[in-house]
């Protein structure tokens, strides 16, 4: 009876890989699905005959499958599993003692098969110790000590957590080494504070909770995704006081979070003289534009006049020290540090309306989301738009305003980068220029601000932009922070068509270069390279090169670049191959190998989007890096990284001409795009996945490294993350196997020689040894921890390690209002 039931199920199982395993082999892809399918399907008929046979051919089949598998991947364990783990846990069922009684035919046959699956098993254990992927090395201290860099640095974070990356420098890192490889597992929750901001109906999809709070001021400061801001007592998690600046939700819009706040302390600013009274400049009302308004902000300075602070500031501050803050809905405004007043000098009553003066603005088009870089003087903003919504879009203009009056002293707007003044009355910002919607950072010994521009939207076609537009495209762009002036840029990618932005926050750091210290910026991307360059004129510390790439394409007049920039230091995962596809069963994987031989790709990751069929983008447009950007440890020059790889799927469809606002794609469902209203095409850009969810591409699909910089070798490698919590056929999988998981947050370091890390989609908050990437602790999260952890001293004398976990609502993950610190006991 029980061999009859199996070979029932290996029988449909058979005709479930032939169907795809016929297509594939058809396609030019493996046979060997057939033959696996061809197989099965005679052992099968031979079962339900009860024969002895059944047995003998089952293991055979096994042992081919077998040889195929080690042929094909090695001792990959987890490459293993859709070759051969199902038709083994068949052959196990097969081989259980009540089985094959009443077999019609007596052999040796169950014996057979009994020993190639205890065989298999033997081997498959021995293949748990091995990781093809795994570099298992050490970074080294730093010993030599080269001459000083001729810039400043900034104090390390120790006791506050002053700025969103620590610092201005945004390295991630603190001095503080309480916490510790030795003491790390004595981690346990000091407080958990829950904000009570959950998103509601009329919240946007990506209802992010990204945050990374402040410590300073003896307060810990945090924004949440509805941009409320708190004020929590740092050993308690007690709110002192809280902010709400009344955002109104929207699901237009494409992105609703608030990854940090900012601070300045001008208790001991001096006010300018009150002669300068008749130059100032007005700003223009704090309520919100409607679709298809241009707003316009008055002034009075003449468009090539040098930039400066001219507003008078009264000679006592209500807000001697002061949070500083933006809304999605396009609001810059201040508040009391003390008391969470706003500050009333600040432009309007508090608020600074940075939509006034922008040009094609829609409904929800223009968003902040990242935190406010703030100096001594200034706070200068970039900001976000709804990619590929529009053909014509809003400005990616970068503004700087006086952190004391809230009026505007400098712009830099990529469509006109040579005229820095502020606008005249009844101007415009330049539409359609390339934006750069992460935090940045600054020298400001140096005297320079580093500006990560993106795209130009829509991110796939380039054959509308102007000369201005493809200078500044994917640039890191040093601006003078007194001026606006570009003293230097450097280009990531060339005619980007693959939103390959630059997402993440520059790093900056003085690294040793021919025995002297050399103050650098490094810059992650989403195709995976680190761009390691001289802040002060651009130039590459570690060596630069470029490769040829395709350049056919069906898209009429786009034109690719032919070659493409490439940096020594590099995570761009090696090309795709069909032999890559993973899936849990032959079934899927066999789906997915056909889907790849159906899929235009060219080997690189710079295949050009098309419409005749969808192009494979590898690594696709959630980057190999993203807005958590890298940590480093800048006494001992190392890079801790948490690189991702996932392939998505980009097809061009195009529009009637004569109808270029009618919708091309459903705005949910099986056929999901970007509509880009306006323009010739819309584009569909989808996860390049299996029948049942998971990635096509074999894991890992999230690694922690660690990097020498005065090398630029990776000294480890290791998967991050388990699969546990993803959903398989609408089910969490509740089994934690460490295959690496995406990881969308940044991560800390620290003087104890430990990294923490919360980004995973498994809902965990993890420290590693920062020298071998060794994991040292974990602790279970209430909600996704797709945030950046950030570390400080109380007043009680104890190191604390924050995080805020409350999900990511386009990632999947729990959502949640939690905000957990922990201390050693």
């Amino acid at each position: 009876m029980f061999v009859l039931i199996i070979g029932v199920v290996a029988a449909i199982l058979a005709l479930a890989i032939l169907y795809p395993g016929v297509q594939l082999a058809m396609a030019g892809g493996s046979v060997f699905y057939v033959v696996i399918g061809i197989g099965l399907l005679l052992a099968a008929i031979q079962l339900i005959r009860r024969r002895q046979s059944g047995y003998f051919l089952y293991a055979l089949l096994l042992i081919a499958t077998f040889v195929w598998t080690i042929w094909e991947v090695g001792f990959d364990k987890w490459q293993w599993i859709p070759r051969g783990a199902l038709l083994t846990f068949l052959g196990l069922l097969l081989s259980l003692p009540p089985v094959p009684y009443g077999l019609k035919t007596k052999g040796k046959s169950v014996a057979l098969l009994r020993m190639t699956v205890f065989v298999i098993a033997v081997l498959g254990v021995v293949s748990w110790f091995v990781d093809p992927r795994l570099i298992d090395g050490e970074l080294q201290p730093q010993t030599a000590q080269a001459e000083p860099a001729a810039t400043g640095t900034p104090a390390y974070p120790a006791d506050d957590w002053i700025a969103y990356g620590g610092n201005n420098f945004g390295q991630r890192y603190s001095s503080l080494s309480d916490i510790n490889v030795d003491t790390v597992k004595g981690l346990t929750v000091a407080w958990e504070h829950h904000t009570g901001d959950l998103k509601t109906a009329n919240d946007s999809k990506e209802f992010t909770f990204e945050v990374a709070p402040l410590k300073v001021n003896g307060l810990l400061y945090l924004c949440t995704p509805h941009n409320i801001v708190e004020a929590l007592v740092p050993e308690t998690g007690e709110v002192k006081w809280k902010f709400d600046p009344e955002l109104k939700p929207s699901t237009f819009f494409q992105h609703q979070t608030c990854r940090g706040v900012s601070y300045n302390d001008s208790s001991d600013f001096v006010a300018a003289p009150a002669a300068s009274a008749s130059t100032s400049i007005p700003v223009a009302p704090a309520a919100p534009a409607t679709e298809g308004t241009t707003q316009t902000q008055p002034q009075t300075q003449a468009q090539n006049q040098t930039p400066q602070v001219v507003a008078p500031v009264p000679a006592t501050l209500t807000c001697p020290r002061r949070i500083i803050s933006t809304t999605v809905d396009g609001r810059l405004y201040a508040l009391n540090a003390d008391t969470g007043a706003l500050c009333t000098e600040f432009g309007e009553n508090g608020y600074v309306n940075l939509l006034a003066q922008m040009p094609m603005l829609h409904e929800s088009s223009y968003m902040q989301t990242s935190a406010p870089l703030v100096t001594k003087n200034l706070i200068i903003i970039g900001g976000s738009v709804s990619d590929n919504y529009y053909e014509d879009n809003t400005s990616g203009v970068i503004r700087a305003y006086d952190v004391r009056t809230g009026k505007i002293v400098w712009k830099f707007d990529a469509g006109k980068p040579d005229e820095t003044a502020p606008l005249a009355a009844g101007e415009t910002y330049e539409a359609n220029s390339p934006t750069a919607w992460t935090t940045f950072s600054a020298d400001e010994a140096l005297g320079l601000v580093y500006v990560p521009f993106g795209n130009k939207s829509p991110d796939q076609f380039g054959m509308n932009r102007t000369e201005e537009d493809t200078q500044f495209v994917d640039a890191l762009a040093a601006l003078d922070i007194e001026t606006g002036k570009l003293r230097w840029k450097f280009q990531t990618s060339y005619h980007d068509l693959w939103d390959r932005d630059n997402p993440s926050q520059p790093t900056l750091l003085d690294l040793p270069k021919d025995g002297k210290n050399v103050p650098a910026v490094i810059m992650p991307t989403k195709g995976g390279n680190l761009w390691v360059l001289n802040r002060q004129d651009g130039t590459p510390i570690l060596p630069v090169s470029e490769q040829k790439v395709s350049t056919e394409t069906d898209v009429p007049n786009e034109k690719p670049s032919p070659v493409q920039p490439i940096s020594s230091l590099n995570f761009t995962p090696a090309p795709l191959r069909e032999v890559d596809m993973w899936g849990v069963s032959p079934i899927d994987q066999a789906m997915c190998r056909l889907a790849f031989k159906q899929a235009r790709y060219d080997g690189n990751p710079f295949t050009p989007p098309g419409i005749g069929k969808p192009s494979l983008v590898w690594p696709g447009n959630i980057g190999v890096f993203n807005w958590g950007s890298i940590a480093v440890d800048p006494v001992n020059k190392w890079l801790i990284g948490t690189p991702q790889y996932l392939p998505y799927l980009y097809q061009a469809y195009p529009r009637n001409p004569d109808d270029l606002n009618a919708r091309l794609f459903t705005k949910e469902g099986t056929n999901p795009g970007n509509e880009n209203l306006g323009g010739p095409f819309g584009i569909s850009i989808l996860n390049f996945r299996s029948g049942i969810g998971l990635p096509c591409n074999t894991p890992p699909w999230g690694e922690m490294v660690g990097v020498d910089l005065t090398t630029g070798k990776t000294a480890w490698k290791r998967r991050n993350g388990t699969v546990q919590d993803q959903k398989i056929l609408g089910y969490s999988w509740p089994i934690p196997l460490p295959m690496g998981i995406l990881a969308h947050g940044g991560t800390l370091t620290t003087a104890g020689g430990v990294s923490f890390t919360a980004a995973t989609l498994d809902n965990y908050l993890r420290a590693y040894d920062m020298k071998s990437g060794e994991k040292l602790w974990q602790a279970r999260l209430p909600a996704g921890g797709q945030a950046t952890p950030v570390t400080y001293r109380g007043e009680d004398g104890k190191q604390y390690v924050v995080i805020a976990a409350g999900g990511h609502g386009s990632i999947g993950t729990t959502l949640g209002d939690s905000v957990i610190a922990y201390r050693l006991n």
